[in-house]
C-alpha cells in the first residue's frame, strides 16, 4: 500500500532525529488538527508554492513589460568626446598661404605696373619724337607709379587680415566635444513580432498560473496521504492495544487452566508467545505512528516533536462514505493542470516561432527627437551649444542572412511538433490513470463491503471459541487461532475504509478536482 511506503520514506527521513528524541517529551496541550486545517497549513507552509506564487508576479510583469511595446519610446543620450587632434577644414599649405592672401596679391600685379609704367614712358617717347614736350609724360607715369604703389600696399595689408580671418575662422578645434539628443520611436509595423510577443506573454501567464495548480494539487495530494496514513496507524495501535489486551487476559485464563491442570504448559508457552508478538507489532505500530506524526508535521509547518491530534483519529468508525464513480475522461482533459500546461507550451512555442519569423519582414517605425551639440555648425562654426528638431520614417529590410531565420523558424517548428506529441502521450496517460483509479475506487467498495462481513464472521468465531474454551471443549490453541482471525480481520477493515478514501483522492487528483 501507498501508506506503508510513506512510512518507510519517513523511517528513512526522520529516524535519526527520532532516535535523538527518544526522551521523554514535556506534556503539553494537544493541537486538534482536521484534514481541511492540515490541508490550508500545508499549503501556507510549502515554499515551492511560494515560489509558484513568485514565479506568477513574474509573469504578471512580463506581460505588462510586453504592452509597452505597442506605446512610444522616449530616450534621451549625452555624450562627451575627447579627441588627440582636431578636425582641420584647411591644409597645412592653406594655413601658411591664406595669411599671406595680400602680399602674394600684389607680388602677382609687380609686373603689371611694371608694364604700364613702361607703357606710358614708350608713349611719351613717340610723342617726343612729334616734337611734343615729355616732361608732362613723364611725370604722369611717376604719379601713376607712386598711386599703384600706395593701392597695392594697403590691398595687401587688407587680403593678409582676411586671409588670417579666415584660417582663425575654421580653425575648429573639436578635441571637446558635447552632444546631447532626445529620441521619440513609435513602432508601426515589426513584421508582427509584437504581437506575437504579446500572445506570449498572455501564454506565459497561464503557464504559470498551471504550474501553481499542479504544485498546489501535489501539495494537497501528499497531504491527504499523510493524514490517512496516520489515523490508520492510530486505529491499528487502538487495535494492537485492544488485541494485547485479549490475548494477556487469555493467557492469564490459560495460567489458572495450568495450575487447575486442565491445560498443558506447552499451551501455556504458545500463548506466551503470542503475548509477546503482540508486544512487538503495537511497538512497530507505535514507531510507525511516531514517525508519521512526524512527517505530517513537517508538511504542514509545525515542530516535528510537536503534540498534535487529528479529528478522525479518535473515532471508532471512520463513516466512510462510497461512491459510485463515473468514468468522466473529457473532465479530466478539460480540469488536470498538467494538460494545460501542455498547452500552454505548444502555444508558446507557436509564438516564438512568429517572432523568428518577424525577423525576415520589413519593419517601420517612426521617429521624432531635438539633436544639440557643442561645437555646432548651424551658423558657421560655433563653439556653443546649437540644436534642431528632425522627424523620420526608418525601414529596416532584411536583405540575406544566409538562411539564418529559415534554420531558426524550422527548428521551433521542430519544438512545436515535439510539444504536441508531448501532449497527445500525456492526454493518453491521463486517460490511462482516470481508468485505473476509477477501477481502484470500484475494487476499495468492495473491499471495504467484504471486510465488514469478514468482521461479523470473526467476531462470532471468536465468540463461538471463547465459549467453546470456557466449557472445556475448545483447545487453546483454536481460541487464538481465531483471536488471530479477528485481529486481521479488524486490519482488514481499517486498511479497507482508508484505501476507500485514498482510492477517491486518487480519482480527484486524476480528474483534476482536488482543491
Amino acid at each position: 500500500m501507498k501508506g506503508h511506503q510513506m512510512v518507510k520514506d519517513a523511517a528513512k527521513r526522520f529516524l535519526p532525529f527520532y532516535l535523538f528524541t527518544l526522551l521523554p517529551l514535556t506534556a503539553g496541550a494537544q493541537q486538534l488538527l482536521s484534514l481541511d486545517s492540515c490541508r490550508a497549513m500545508a499549503l501556507r507552509n510549502n515554499k515551492q508554492l511560494g515560489v509558484s506564487r513568485l514565479k506568477q508576479d513574474v509573469a504578471a510583469n512580463i506581460k505588462k513589460s510586453a504592452r509597452t511595446k505597442y506605446l512610444p519610446h522616449l530616450s534621451a543620450i549625452g555624450t562627451y568626446q575627447y579627441t588627440s587632434e582636431p578636425v582641420s577644414l584647411l591644409n597645412d599649405q592653406q594655413k601658411t598661404m591664406l595669411p599671406h592672401l595680400g602680399t602674394a596679391t600684389v607680388s602677382s600685379m609687380q609686373p603689371l605696373a611694371t608694364g604700364l609704367e613702361n607703357f606710358v614712358g614708350g608713349v611719351g617717347k613717340i610723342l617726343g619724337q612729334t616734337g611734343m614736350p615729355m616732361e608732362g609724360y613723364a611725370q604722369m607715369a611717376g604719379d601713376l607709379k607712386q598711386s599703384m604703389e600706395q593701392t597695392t600696399a594697403g590691398m595687401a595689408t587688407t587680403l593678409n587680415a582676411v586671409g588670417q580671418d579666415l584660417v582663425d575662422a575654421l580653425n575648429t578645434d573639436t578635441r571637446h566635444v558635447f552632444a546631447g539628443s532626445v529620441m521619440v520611436t513609435q513602432p508601426v509595423f515589426m513584421g508582427g513580432s509584437i504581437i506575437a510577443l504579446n500572445k506570449l506573454a498572455d501564454i506565459n501567464e497561464n503557464f504559470t498560473a498551471n504550474s501553481a495548480d499542479v504544485r498546489r494539487q501535489g501539495i494537497i495530494y501528499a497531504t491527504d496521504q499523510a493524514y490517512w496514513q496516520v489515523v490508520s496507524l492510530k486505529h491499528k495501535k487502538s487495535l494492537a492495544e485492544s488485541y494485547l489486551e485479549l490475548i494477556r487476559k487469555f493467557d492469564q485464563d490459560v495460567q489458572k487452566m495450568i495450575d487447575e491442570g486442565v491445560a498443558t504448559r506447552s499451551d501455556g508457552l504458545s500463548v506466551s508467545v503470542k503475548v509477546n508478538e503482540a508486544e512487538m507489532t503495537l511497538q512497530k505500530v507505535d514507531d510507525g505512528l511516531v514517525l508519521s506524526k512526524m512527517l505530517l508535521c513537517q508538511m504542514v509547518g509545525l515542530p516535528m516533536n510537536e503534540q498534535v491530534t487529528l479529528a478522525d483519529e479518535d473515532i471508532e468508525d471512520l463513516a466512510v462514505v462510497t461512491l459510485q464513480p463515473q468514468l468522466d475522461v473529457e473532465r479530466a482533459v478539460e480540469n488536470r493542470p498538467e494538460l494545460k500546461m501542455l498547452d500552454n507550451a505548444v502555444g508558446m512555442s507557436k509564438q516564438v516561432t512568429n517572432i523568428l519569423k518577424a525577423a525576415n519582414l520589413p519593419q517601420v517605425a517612426l521617429t521624432g527627437g531635438y539633436v544639440v551639440s557643442n561645437p555646432n555648425v548651424l551658423n558657421g562654426f560655433q563653439k556653443k551649444f546649437g540644436g534642431f528638431w528632425n522627424v523620420g520614417v526608418m525601414v529596416r529590410v532584411p536583405l540575406w542572412n544566409w538562411g539564418d531565420v529559415a534554420y531558426k523558424v524550422r527548428a521551433s517548428k521542430g519544438a512545436t511538433a515535439i510539444a504536441n506529441l508531448e501532449r497527445e502521450e500525456a492526454r493518453e496517460k491521463i486517460e490511462l490513470q482516470v481508468n485505473q483509479n476509477t477501477f481502484k475506487v470500484e475494487e476499495a467498495n468492495k473491499r471495504l463491503v467484504m471486510a465488514k462481513t469478514g468482521i461479523e464472521r470473526a467476531n462470532e468465531n471468536l465468540r463461538t471459541a471463547n465459549l467453546g474454551f470456557a466449557e472445556g471443549v475448545i483447545a487453546p490453541t483454536v481460541v487464538m487461532e481465531a483471536q488471530t482471525a479477528w485481529l486481521q480481520a479488524q486490519s482488514q477493515l481499517i486498511d479497507a475504509q482508508i484505501n476507500v478514501k485514498l482510492s477517491q483522492v486518487d480519482l480527484q487528483k486524476s480528474l483534476g478536482t482536488l482543491y
